[in-house]
């Protein structure tokens, strides 16, 4: 069964003035994903956000959430929508029911269902008891979760987090991560942040946009596929020398590295690994380790993004 299909954004366009601040950025969003939506700062990201929850208008391109075109039914579509931007807007004189209990009406939910949203959204955000509790009294970890309570009142498809993470301390930084992995279970959740652990903790997807433009789309998994390098990092209980190990099929270049450890470039054929397995055996060199090279998500975000990096299509 195919996933539902949440944000649709096709070939979006924004200018401020003379300056392209996103160009024709196209993705989509489904049910379960967890994107993580990744940029420099002045890359075009918060531009992208805003337009997707609808505060901000594209000059270009088409948006539907949830299959309601965003420009041509508004109201309709960002009903379809949860958003916390990264000063989550709280009042802090009131409680955590009375914040709740107005952003319900704000959603426009029903009167008799708000005492039961309310609950439910209290529940879901590890809320449960602090439900009389002011706002101001609360600690920086409550507040958030008080900020994303808001976002959930009215059951959205999608739910937009812009930096929910930042300024809270490591345990509480573990419960929001948490509590994002839940709501990914029953949503589609944009990610927004600066944090690459983050994204790799929690989002199965993830954006990169530099200059405008979307220069990596891609599931997580994916970057290792994509960005894997040909490259070997071995260690044996005799040393072979690096003249030995040239010799090896496949192998081009050889690096002596601290500890022992040989770093060998190959041509990029699996059967390298295996061959240098077999002459370790043979000639008795002692195999200890040997480990493919993997470019981490903080490598290929750099890169990308300070390099001349092309655009890459979003895989299918």
């Amino acid at each position: 069964m195919k996933p539902r299909t949440l944000i649709r954004a096709d070939g979006l366009v924004r200018h401020y003035g003379p300056h392209l601040a996103v160009d024709r950025v196209s993705f989509t969003l489904e049910r379960g994903d967890i994107l993580g939506f990744l940029g420099p700062n002045g890359a075009g990201k918060s531009t992208t956000m805003r337009m997707l929850t609808g505060t901000l208008a594209p000059h270009a391109g088409r948006i539907e959430i949830d299959g309601i075109d965003l420009l041509e039914r508004p109201l309709e579509a960002r009903a379809r929508i949860g958003y916390l931007p990264e000063q989550p807007p709280l009042y802090r004189e009131l409680t955590v029911d009375e914040y709740l209990t107005y952003c319900a009406r704000l959603h426009r939910i029903p009167r008799p269902r708000v005492r039961e949203a309310v609950a439910v959204a209290r529940e879901r955000c590890g809320l449960a008891d602090a439900g009389g509790r002011l706002i101001g009294n609360l600690s920086k970890g409550y507040q958030q979760r008080v900020g994303i309570a808001q976002a959930i009142l009215h059951m959205p498809a999608v739910i937009v987090l812009d930096e929910p993470t930042v300024g809270l301390d490591p345990i509480q930084i573990r419960e929001i991560r948490e509590l994002i992995r839940e709501l990914g279970r029953e949503h589609g959740v944009i990610l927004s942040t600066h944090i690459l652990p983050e994204v790799q903790e929690v989002c199965n997807r993830v954006q990169i946009i530099h200059r405008g433009r979307l220069v990596f789309s891609d599931r997580l998994d994916g970057i290792e596929d994509r960005f894997a390098e040909p490259v070997l990092t071995v260690r044996f209980r005799q040393s072979p020398g690096a003249e030995a190990l040239a010799r090896i099929p496949g192998v081009r270049e050889v690096h002596a590295l601290e500890d022992g450890r040989w770093r060998l470039v190959h041509d990029g054929r699996p059967e390298v690994a295996e061959a240098v397995a077999a002459t370790a055996v043979a000639e008795g060199w002692g195999l200890q380790a040997l480990v493919p090279e993997r470019r981490t998500l903080e490598q290929v975000f750099v890169e990308l993004t300070t390099g001349e990096a092309q655009p890459r299509e979003e895989a299918a």
